[in-house]
């Protein structure tokens, strides 16, 4: 079964180099990514760049990823770190542009 270029909602994590992490939802990460580098994505990461995508969460609920990134906001930066690396390791960029 083919995946959807994209879900109705996904809990995505972003980082700025060289440790700050961006925790946000988005309907479009084809649309909202290039937003968030160019600095248009939202006040944070306008204010700390936004360098690469390294952890997302698909939801087909909107209230689902906006729990999921409430929850997550809260949680210590060290189970932040160790959620990318359960499944991103080497923190390789995730978004390779529209076509993602």
């Amino acid at each position: 079964m083919l995946r959807p270029r994209t879900a109705p909602a996904s809990a995505t994590v972003a980082v700025t180099l060289p440790s700050t992490i961006y925790i946000g939802v988005t309907n479009d990460l084809g649309r909202r990514m290039p937003e968030h580098k160019s600095g248009e994505g939202s006040r944070f990461t306008s204010r700390y760049g936004v360098q690469r995508l390294v952890w997302y969460e698909e939801h087909f609920d909107i209230r689902d990823a906006f729990q999921r990134e409430k929850s997550l906001k809260r949680w210590p930066h060290q189970w932040k770190i160790e959620l990318i690396e359960k499944t991103n390791r080497e923190w390789f960029e995730l978004f390779r542009g529209t076509g993602w």
